[in-house]
């Protein structure tokens, strides 16, 4: 038996509309003729949420005590008896209530995939583990629910859900995310304008990452040596000034955080002697320390710089203190 496709639709924070674009997308599918059901979904009383499921076939959720409260799971049992073509379930990241057949929703979620069942399902990037203090850190909050990275990166299909934090602010605002006596708590706290750039930038960085492991293996799949231009390239002007150092060290720091690659250019006047050169080697060598590809010591004079820099399909230009892009 074929192994499920996993779909999953990542946001930055709750009400960019992930849910929404799960149903939409379930609906879409339904419309084409495929066998889809709704494993569960949370709809947080959103009526326009709510609207989406209307329509599309729901699979009872199962009940469960616990602690003298009632809570209703996903029922993996019936998912695998029902056995449909497609499963809506939302919250990848939920935990389950203690003595259900899997600790974590994502657990379940992997029954049904092995049943050969497709899964599309919902996360914020709040929850993934490797990200569980820089979270903290940003917004105050701990985050209980995680889930392995791993489990993230092995989906076949990864969708960003984004929105702008004034988009979403102004949709918390309405009453479009949660109930009116939430709205001004969550604006003044977690959902400030920094903490949502903050996350959004997240989201972004870790899914470019997941993007750029894809093509990564594309290429070795197809034996393509040839690099690609799809990163960036940071060309460092350098005339031998104190000031070089520092500039160095601000461009690789630029380079390992977007994993690119470095040039090291010595843009000499015409005027200028060549012995005269005093270029840092020492400083980029000790700067340039792995993940960066690097190359140094080039020369050229300083009309020829920007045929440089385009021959070199330089993405980034470090001169003196100011960096630009090209």
């Amino acid at each position: 038996m074929a192994r499920g496709t996993l779909r999953i639709y990542l946001g930055a924070a709750a009400g960019v509309g992930k849910t929404f674009a799960m149903l939409n997308e379930g609906r879409r599918r339904s419309e084409y003729g495929e066998d889809v059901v709704v494993g569960i979904v949370e709809t947080h009383g959103r009526a326009k949420t709510a609207e989406q499921v209307a329509g599309l076939e729901v699979v009872p959720r199962r009940s469960a005590d616990y602690r003298g409260a009632n809570f209703e799971e996903l029922d993996v049992a019936a998912m695998l008896a029902r056995r449909p073509q497609v499963a809506l379930v939302d919250e990848l990241a939920h935990t389950n209530v203690p003595g259900s057949r899997n600790e974590k929703r994502w657990q379940d979620v992997e029954e049904l995939l092995a049943a050969g069942i497709n899964v599309i399902s919902t996360l914020n990037v709040q929850h993934l583990e490797s990200l569980n203090d820089v979270v903290e850190q940003i917004t105050g909050v701990t985050q209980r629910e995680t889930i392995p990275d791993e489990v993230v990166r092995r989906a076949d299909e990864l969708q960003l859900v984004d929105l702008t934090p004034d988009a979403l602010r102004n949709r918390l605002a309405r009453g479009d995310v949660y109930p009116p006596e939430r709205i001004d708590t969550a604006l003044a706290n977690y959902f400030r304008p920094g903490n949502l750039s903050a996350l959004r930038e997240l989201a972004l960085a870790w899914l470019a990452d997941r993007v750029d492991e894809t093509l990564a293996e594309y290429r070795a799949r197809h034996g393509i040596d040839e690099p690609w231009e799809t990163r960036e390239r940071i060309l460092v002007a350098l005339t031998g000034s104190a000031d070089g150092d520092r500039l160095v060290r601000r461009a690789a720091r630029v380079a390992q955080r977007t994993k690119g690659d470095l040039v090291a250019v010595h843009v000499i006047p015409p005027s200028e002697e060549l012995t005269a050169v005093r270029l840092p080697l020492a400083t980029v060598r000790s700067a340039l320390v792995n993940p960066v590809t690097a190359s140094e010591n080039v020369i050229v004079t300083s009309a020829s710089s920007p045929m440089f820099s385009a021959a070199s399909s330089t993405t980034i230009v470090a001169v003196g203190r100011i960096v630009s892009m090209a």
